[in-house]
């Protein structure tokens, strides 16, 4: 009997609700294949039931079908952001699926300095100051960033350097800076420059030029050649910023947001305009099933996507989105005001949309394009290991350590897109002998697998161990105890003077070592994840290393608790600082005494005082 016939649909829909609400579509075991969102429950779900199936992916969906899990709300729109957490969460296989949940970033203006800087920013909006973006990435704000120091001067040092100089630094020398820090400025003229500023970020570009050409003017019939070429050269920088960047008919905060299809994927590409200035744009690729619909793709990148941050006054579409005014209304509350969005678009604005779309079009052609090399890499590497199919994810496993010390354990994954580096692992191995990496590697594939097991997650295809025959053996004594029998188990054993391509390729249920190419697409493949996982390995070692020696030899001073600790950090940089500092370089610290600062002192020169006494 399958699952969806252990599912008896019919009485189920007859007492489901007709409220507005989610739903889960879950196979057997629990995974959630699918969430959506309805204004009338019994409604959405009996479309999902009783209709032959419109396409190749809600067939292949609703044959897994076990049982569904609804959550009724208040409002489509309360529906609306529950179904957002929930895709973000689980990421289910048939909803298009957004990856990209970093912040982007701001210009931010500390205004409450009488000298006020400009700074790259990150993250919450926590600090008193004004916000300028998002960008689309850091490089357009490094780029804006170094467009305002060369046009109105304004520092973008911080402040411990600002109120520590003595003479002005190299920006003033190139005509970067003013030098408040020494008084070359003036409050009163560093606060037009300030103004300029904002005025630049506010897309007031014209109202600055008229009073820099009002300046210049004056600069010259007061016979200042000097300054009025000065401001000459500033007006005509700005023109050029302002041709490059301008969407000249408009003023206010809008996002173009064009979305192309092909070959079963799909691309959104935005671009952000901020008071009519083009911040740039940026290229998404939703993970979607291979029918997915314009409409369909838009709405879930837009809910995902928006619903994080703070979206424009208003979204120009290449598409109708679907459930738009339910969209619109969700994002007008998280915005806390009106965001409208179009896709019927005419004149300029579907120029700009034309561009945006042909953006998107190319973005995902040279997707697609690379993507095919990772095919061929894929297949090169099933071919050489004898596998039915290319893998479709594969996991590797290395052991790092120092004379036995810290020794660390990776596993990084791989699928056909590449590292999934949210699903990389690192182990901290305990109670083993020191150096004795086969114990390091069986610890390691214990913990990693037994978790997998118990909690349902995804098996590898292949696995990879960093090593002979004498790691191998150990893998598949644990593997063989976790009744895990599906994944290939290979070793990769360094060659003659560690060089790349002379690796040998052990299989655990063959004898001999394979003989792969060196120059195969496969074995550059398996030196791709190799070295990943090598370098995972390294880079936890080290900074477990290094924490535990900074950290110990502190701490077995009395006295010196966390904060203090962090203290002498923070003031002398590290280790190396606090035991090279003096006596009263130490006390000078916040939080320490004369008397502590003596034992630190001390607890670092024992043997110096004892070779004097």
């Amino acid at each position: 009997m399958s699952d969806t016939e252990l599912f008896d649909a019919g009485v189920f829909l007859k007492r489901v609700s007709t409220r507005p609400g989610v739903y889960r579509l879950l196979e057997d075991g629990g995974k959630i294949l699918y969430v959506g969102k309805a204004g009338n429950l019994r409604k959405r779900l009996s479309s999902h039931f009783r209709r032959s199936a419109t396409s190749a992916k809600a067939d292949a969906m609703m044959r897994r079908v076990a049982d569904v899990e609804v959550t009724v709300t208040n409002t489509e729109g309360e529906a609306l952001l529950l179904e957002n957490e929930l895709i973000k969460e689980h990421q289910p296989r048939y909803n298009v699926v957004l990856r990209d949940d970093k912040s982007y970033p701001y210009i931010f203006f500390d205004i409450g300095h009488e000298f006020p800087r400009l700074a790259f920013h990150r993250g919450a909006k926590s600090r008193k100051g004004r916000y300028f973006g998002p960008y689309p990435s850091a490089g357009a704000v490094r780029d804006t960033l170094h467009a305002l120091q060369t046009l109105f001067m304004v520092r973008q040092c911080e402040d411990a350097f600002f109120r520590n100089r003595s003479r002005p630094c190299l920006q003033y020398q190139i005509d970067n800076c003013s030098a408040p820090c020494v008084g070359y400025v003036d409050a009163e003229h560093y606060a037009r420059d300030v103004e300029h500023t904002i005025m630049f970020l506010e897309g007031r570009d014209s109202q600055i030029i008229e009073t820099l050409a009002e300046q210049m003017d004056n600069a010259s019939r007061d016979l200042n050649y000097e300054f009025a070429a000065t401001l000459r050269d500033r007006i005509a920088q700005l023109q050029r910023i302002r041709s490059r960047n301008y969407m000249r008919s408009e003023r206010g905060n809008l996002d173009i947001v064009a979305c192309h299809k092909q070959g079963g994927q799909s691309c959104v590409q935005v671009f952000f305009v901020r008071e009519g200035r083009n911040l740039g744009n940026k290229a998404f690729y939703p993970s979607t099933a291979g029918d997915a619909r314009h409409g369909e793709i838009l709405y879930a990148f837009i809910t995902q996507y928006y619903l994080r941050r703070e979206p424009p006054h208003e979204l120009l579409l290449s598409h109708a989105a679907d459930d738009a005014v339910v969209l619109a209304d969700a994002l007008s509350d998280h915005a806390g005001r009106r965001v409208v969005l179009s896709h019927n678009l005419r004149g300029e604005r579907a120029r700009w949309m034309r561009t945006a779309r042909e953006n998107a079009r190319i973005g995902l052609q040279t997707r697609l394009a690379s993507r095919a090399g990772v095919a061929m890499r894929l297949q090169s590497l099933a071919d050489a290991l004898g596998l039915d199919d290319p893998p479709r994810r594969m996991e590797c496993f290395d052991i790092s350590h120092t004379g036995g010390e810290g020794t660390v354990a990776s596993c990084v994954v791989f699928d056909s897109q590449g590292a999934l580096k949210q699903d990389y692992r690192r182990f901290n191995i305990k109670d083993v002998e020191p150096g004795d990496d086969y114990a390091a590697m069986e610890q390691a594939i214990r913990r990693r697998y037994t978790r997998v097991l118990k909690e349902n997650r995804d098996v590898p295809d292949v696995i990879f161990i960093d090593g002979g025959k004498g790691q191998l053996g150990r893998a598949v004594e644990v593997l063989t105890e976790l009744q895990l029998s599906g994944p290939a188990l290979v070793g990769v054993a360094k060659g003659l003077g560690r060089r790349p391509g002379l690796e040998t390729i052990h299989i655990a249920s063959q004898p001999q070592p394979l003989q792969i190419g060196p120059d195969t697409p496969g074995m550059h493949l398996i030196q791709e994840i190799r070295d990943e996982a090598h370098r995972f390995a390294i880079f936890g070692h080290r900074r477990q290393r290094s924490k535990k020696r900074q950290r110990s030899t502190l701490e077995e001073i009395p006295g010196l608790g966390p904060k203090r600790r962090q203290q002498l950090f923070r003031a002398f940089g590290g280790l190396r600082g606090i035991t090279r500092a003096g006596v009263e370089d130490l006390a000078s610290v916040s939080g320490i005494s004369r008397h502590l600062a003596q034992r630190i002192y001390d607890h670092y020169h024992e043997t110096d005082i004892g070779a004097a006494s």
